[in-house]
């Protein structure tokens, strides 16, 4: 689901870097504004490693295939941290697997990480609309909906970016088609990466609390 070089153009670039910047700002902000910002370092950093590596297990839909994106569990679990571990995450991607490029890393990076940190808010969603439900369900609802949400919106931000850039050399139909099939591949994936969410918040709820943010 990365969008690599070229694909956009160079003002969309710019703007996407724009977005990132006033995301990564206001993500630090609110991490600086923590007790001890750095006590939840290490979990970001694994969680990173996570992020870097979902992106080369591939799960086959056919007529095609899609990888992991994790973002929404990165949101899920580490809150205002998953915005700038995206970023680096998908920096490093793009150097070493060659996935997404440096030009449309700040356009990948909104498109991943602001969806991450709405499933942020999503999970604590649970603290008051989801008193209704009673502990685990809650968490485990709530996190599921976070997970899956998360890759959710990236991917409808996806389908209108490429959407909306298509070259006006290729057959615009056909393009269409094959990114709306793309796009919709991802609706596996969605329930894959909700669930995945939710076990495990239900097992770091169940043996580390600590962990869960907020």
């Amino acid at each position: 689901m990365h969008i690599p070089d070229g694909i956009v153009s160079a003002q969309v670039c710019a703007a996407g870097y724009a977005l990132t910047g006033l995301a990564t700002w206001y993500s630090l902000r609110q991490i600086n504004r923590k007790p001890d910002p750095s006590a939840e370092i290490p979990k970001a950093s694994l969680l990173t490693a996570a992020f870097f590596v979902a992106s080369s297990i591939y799960i086959p839909v056919p007529p095609t295939s899609v990888h992991l994106i994790l973002n929404g569990l990165l949101g899920v679990v580490l809150g205002y941290f998953a915005f700038p571990a995206i970023l680096i995450g998908l920096f490093f991607q793009a150097l070493v697997i060659g996935h997404g490029g440096l030009t449309t890393l700040g356009v990948n990076a909104a498109m991943m990480g602001i969806p991450a940190l709405l499933a942020y808010h999503i999970f604590q969603g649970r603290q008051s609309i989801g008193k209704v439900l009673p502990e685990p369900a809650r968490t485990g609802v709530f996190a599921f909906l976070g997970g899956a949400l998360g890759l959710g919106i990236a991917a409808l931000i996806f389908l209108a970016l490429v959407i909306l850039n298509i070259p006006a050399d290729v057959d615009a139909n056909a393009e269409r088609a094959a990114i709306l099939t793309l796009s919709i591949a991802h609706i596996p994936l969605m329930m894959v990466e909700g669930t995945f969410t939710a076990m495990l918040v239900l097992f770091l709820q169940r043996v580390k609390p600590e962990l869960l943010e907020g």
